[in-house]
Parts: C-alpha cells; structure tokens; sequence
C-alpha cells in the first residue's frame, strides 16, 4: 500500500548519548520520498494528544533513558492499540520508560546488558522470515557496535538475531540466541524494532538502513 497522504511523528530526546536528533534525521529524507507527511516532537506530552495520534499513522521513537507519565503511556499504548504504527531502533525503544509496564509489554522488549567495548558479531536473518517485507532479499551482515541482551517475549516475530557468547554475555554457560530485528502486532496497530542504532554510523551502513526504512514503513497504519 502506498504512504501517501500519511503522517508520521518523530518523537525524539532523552540521552544526549544515542544522538536522537542526528539519527532520527536520517530517516527523514526516505519517510518524505515514501509520502509521509512529517511533524518532530521533543516533549512527551505530544502523547497526551490523543486526537493528533490517533490521527498519525506511524510513531517514531528515539527516547533513552526517560520515564512516561500514567497519562503519557496511556496515551502512547491507546494510539498504537487503535492502529497507529511505532517504529524505532536501540534504546531509544528498549532502553526507555522502564516503570511503564504497558508501554513495555507494547515493545516487547527490555535492554539488560552489554559488553563495555563494541563487538564485531553477526547478525542472522531469521530463515523462516526470508520473504517478509522488511528483510527480503537481504542476506547474514556483520556489524561493529553494542551487542544488545534484552528480556524479549513470544509474542514477537523475530526477523533477524545474533548469538550472544559466554564471554561477551558475561555468563560461564553456553552461547545464547538473542532477537535483534523483530515486529509484533499489537491491538491493530504494528510494531517495527531493531536492536541495532546505538550511533548514527550504525544506521548508515547499508543493510541495516535498508531494513531500518523498510520496517519504519511497514509499521505505518
């Protein structure tokens, strides 16, 4: 289905550390090209406005490090629940709002960890997800970056994951297989996420902006 004539909010902040303004911007231009409309928010109160979400049709989000209010989530949780998308990468999703438990169970996922240096790792594409529209036709990619372990559920599907090693995990069993890509469905709205975005170097190299783009619009109601 074609973007046009849809609306899209970036709501961006928290954590200077995540560059939210540098990395949201880079998206910007292909939202635009894909027929969305655009408007930039930097105060969660734009989710009290539950007449202006439930009139957008995708949610990006790059906030880490942030609480919500009752009212904040609720109305965040509500919109997505009615049909608006939210999409986004790293923790500005999963590292964000961790005493709103709605808001959690919404996303998916909870980060818990990292090693102190980046890793060179893998990343694999799920194989029983190979068609799915985010990441058709891309192949396994390496990346150098934060190796995110995170609290995950089964109600996600998982597009693309990398495996967590003893020593990198900081634990002394075996290797552990952790989500890095995943979307999930919740109420009628759609949830994209990635794992990967700790800077804005990770979201250009080519495959990841690729299914980062892609997954933003997937999202979109």
């Amino acid at each position: 289905m074609s973007a046009a004539g849809r609306s899209a909010l970036i709501v961006r902040g928290g954590w200077e550390g995540h560059s939210p303004v540098e990395t949201t911007e880079l998206f910007l231009p292909a939202l635009t090209e894909a027929g969305f409309a655009i408007s930039i928010s930097e105060d969660l109160d734009v989710y009290q406005d539950r007449d202006l979400l439930a009139a957008t049709d995708l949610i990006v989000q790059c906030w880490s490090m942030g609480s919500l209010t009752e009212e904040q989530s609720a109305g965040l949780v509500s919109a997505v629940h009615a049909g608006t998308g939210f999409a986004g990468w790293h923790g500005g999703v999963v590292g964000t709002f961790n005493e709103s438990l709605d808001y959690l169970r919404m996303v998916g996922g909870l980060f818990l960890h990292h090693p102190p240096d980046f890793l060179d790792y893998r990343v694999t594409i799920a194989p029983e997800q190979a068609v799915h529209p985010i990441v058709a036709g891309l192949g396994d990619f390496d990346v150098t970056t934060e190796q995110y372990w995170m609290l995950t559920d089964s109600l996600s599907t998982v597009l693309a994951r990398t495996r967590i090693e003893p020593e990198n995990g900081g634990h002394g069993g075996e290797p552990v297989d952790m989500p890095v890509v995943w979307t999930r469905r919740w109420g009628a709205g759609k949830v994209f996420f990635s794992a990967i975005g700790h800077r804005p170097a990770d979201l250009t190299a080519p495959t990841v902006r690729t299914l980062t783009e892609r997954g933003l619009v997937w999202a979109a109601r």
